[in-house]
């Protein structure tokens, strides 16, 4: 701050300098005026210029030291009264823009949770005559057109379903519910949901549930394991996938294993990334990219850790670590 003072202030020092300097050079050519007298004028002036300047810098930097140390939040308590005109003005310039920004602020954060208000009670909107379409579509005696339609309806389904769980994460700390979670039937109930695909693709399952039940929130713990499931599914192909359950280093694992395309090294790092989608098929307009980076989201705020192991053409393993004990005390008192 010292530096910046010093230069706010060199063309006062300068004018002190040179007018010492205009008095020394008159007494010197002046045989009337003493110039040991000057002199000693000269050194009394600048000794009293030097405890002028520092009083006014500790005075004159007070305000803006705290600018300085601000921590650039709305808050403008921590920075001391502006005294003199000048900080004044600085001071109401950012008062009336912190006003202006902070009801920006407010009206936008207003019109984003209108919208998501809306766009949730479209989704559930929706979701009723989807209900009615599936139950007419179960009448239907042609297998072959019943299997495409409920295909087809599975993906409306499940693109209503991530994107009403996509605008709930934000507020996913408040809606977590820890419970005893049975693995097999959450695990047999989404392969059940998505029964049409599997039928279509060729895809069977493969489970092998050795920790029958865990502590999770089964609603998000089922999100999760939905997005590994249709992840499977979307990049396999008559095929089956491997579902497992265990515990390894005293801690419970839930393993889900594709012999699908698999995933490239160099895409290995991000495949949880928003909106990314693999290079090796990367004009496949189905995919989004947003499955993956939810999933690990979700997984995040509940402590549960993620494990990729990938090899191009023999396929995928998605590995979930649940949390120890100590880790869920942590998610219970959040």
């Amino acid at each position: 701050m010292i530096t910046s003072y010093l230069k706010e202030r060199r063309s006062w020092i300068l004018l002190i300098i040179i007018l010492q300097g205009i008095t020394l050079f008159i007494a010197a050519i002046d045989p009337t005026i003493p110039f040991r007298s000057s002199l000693y004028i000269v050194f009394i002036s600048l000794i009293v210029f030097t405890i002028f300047f520092i009083t006014r810098y500790r005075k004159e930097t007070s305000f803006y030291q705290s600018l300085h140390n601000w921590d650039k939040t709305y808050d403008l308590a921590t920075i001391e009264s502006a005294e003199s005109p000048f900080e004044k003005i600085v001071e109401e310039g950012m008062t009336l823009q912190t006003k202006q920004y902070t009801k920006n602020i407010s009206e936008n954060r207003q019109s984003v949770e209108q919208e998501k208000d809306d766009l949730m009670s479209w989704i559930h909107d929706v979701k009723t005559p989807l209900t009615a379409m599936h139950l007419k579509l179960e009448r239907i005696e042609d297998s072959t057109l019943k299997s495409q339609l409920m295909y087809e309806w599975l993906r409306i389904h499940l693109l209503l379903d991530r994107q009403l769980h996509q605008k709930r994460i934000p507020f996913v700390h408040n809606d977590l519910y820890m419970e005893t979670v049975q693995l097999e039937s959450l695990i047999h109930r989404e392969i059940r949901d998505l029964q049409s695909w599997c039928i279509q693709k060729g895809i069977g399952f493969d489970i092998s549930i050795d920790v029958p039940s865990i502590t999770s929130d089964a609603k998000w713990l089922s999100f999760i394991v939905r997005q590994l499931l249709t992840n499977a599914l979307k990049y396999s192909e008559a095929s089956e996938i491997t579902i497992q359950s265990f515990i390894e280093d005293d801690l419970v694992k839930l393993a889900i294993k594709d012999q699908g395309r698999g995933i490239d090294a160099k895409d290995m790092p991000r495949i949880f990334d928003k909106g990314f989608t693999s290079t090796i098929d990367h004009d496949n307009s189905s995919s989004t990219g947003m499955g993956l980076y939810l999933t690990k989201r979700v997984a995040d705020v509940m402590h549960i850790h993620i494990d990729v192991q990938s090899k191009p053409g023999k396929g995928t393993t998605f590995t979930l670590t649940f949390p120890n004990k100590n880790e869920f005390l942590s998610i219970t008192d959040m």
